[in-house]
C-alpha cells in the first residue's frame, strides 16, 4: 500500500477546528468514536499517552488538543496511515511521536517505556464476521487481525502502575474485553453509548486501571442524540455530547477521578 496523494485526501475539522485532520477520501475515515474515546481520559498536564492503532491520529490528537502539556505516542500498523498521523501531528503542532509497527512486535525501545494512559479503538469486527471492505486500509482498520485479548495484554504491559486504559468497542465484544482485563487490569468501569433513548447500546467505552482494586461499575448509558428518531437533516446530538464533540468537554458518565 503506497502513501496517499493529496487528491486522495480530505482535511476535516474536529473539536471546532482545534484539530485539522487529513484522512483518505475512500479509506478508513474517523467519525465521532475517537473523539468520544479521547474525552473519556482523565489526563492532566505532564501525563504520557500511548494510542494503540492510531490511524491518522484522530483520537490522540483530540486528547492532546483537549489537555495541554501531554506527551503522546501513536502506534500504527499501516505505513500510509502512520505517515498521515505524522503529517497531522506536525500541522497541528502536537507533541506526538508516531511509531510504525505491528502491536504484536513492538520495537524494543517502546517495550521499555510505560505510560500514564493507553487508549485504543481496535477493529470492531471479529475476523470473518463481516463483509470485507473493498479498500485495503479500511478492511484492516475494521476487521480484526490481532486478537482483542492481545490488544488488552499489550495495553496492560505498557501502562505505568495506576495507569488507565480506555477502549471503545462494539457492545457485543464486552465479554471479550472483560475477560481480557481479568488478571491484568482492575477497577473496571463500562459506559454504554446509546444512539437514542429506548435503543440498545451499540458501543461501549471501557475504563480499567493497572493495579486497580475497586468494584466493577456499569454506568447508566450515555444518550448521543436527542429525540426518539431522526426527524430532520443536520446534527441532533444532545447538548452534553455536542459539548464533547465541539468544545472539548469531558465525556459525562464516568466516575470522577
Amino acid at each position: 500500500m503506497s502513501d496517499f496523494s493529496n487528491n486522495e485526501l480530505t482535511c476535516n475539522d474536529f473539536l471546532n477546528g482545534r484539530v485539522r485532520l487529513w484522512q483518505p477520501r475512500s479509506g478508513y475515515r474517523a467519525g465521532v468514536d475517537p473523539v468520544l474515546l479521547a474525552a473519556a481520559v482523565p489526563a492532566t498536564c505532564g501525563h504520557t499517552v500511548l494510542e494503540l492503532g492510531c490511524g491518522a491520529g484522530a483520537a490522540i490528537l483530540s486528547l492532546l488538543a483537549r489537555v495541554p502539556g501531554l506527551q503522546g505516542v501513536g502506534v500504527e500498523l499501516q505505513a500510509p496511515y502512520a505517515e498521515l498521523a505524522r503529517r497531522n501531528a506536525a500541522e497541528n503542532e502536537a507533541p506526538l511521536e508516531v511509531v510504525e509497527a505491528d502491536l504484536a512486535a513492538l520495537p524494543a525501545d517502546l517495550k521499555q517505556r510505560q505510560f500514564d494512559h493507553v487508549i485504543a479503538n481496535p477493529p470492531y469486527y471479529r475476523a470473518g464476521a463481516h463483509s470485507a471492505a473493498a479498500d485495503d486500509g479500511r478492511a484492516i482498520a475494521l476487521g480484526e487481525g490481532t486478537a482483542l485479548d492481545l490488544w488488552l495484554d499489550i495495553a496492560a504491559r505498557r501502562l505505568a502502575p495506576r495507569g488507565y486504559l480506555h477502549m471503545i468497542q462494539k457492545a457485543d465484544r464486552l465479554p471479550d474485553m472483560l475477560a481480557g482485563c481479568n488478571g491484568r487490569l482492575g477497577s473496571v468501569e463500562v459506559l454504554p453509548l446509546v444512539a437514542r433513548t429506548g435503543r440498545a447500546a451499540e458501543l461501549v467505552i471501557l475504563r480499567a486501571r493497572k493495579g486497580g482494586k475497586a468494584a466493577f461499575q456499569l454506568h447508566a448509558p450515555l444518550i448521543l442524540h436527542a429525540g426518539d428518531s431522526h426527524e430532520r437533516d443536520g446534527e441532533s446530538y444532545t447538548p452534553q455530547v455536542s459539548a464533547v464533540l465541539r468544545d472539548g468537554a469531558v465525556l459525562p458518565g464516568f466516575s470522577s477521578q
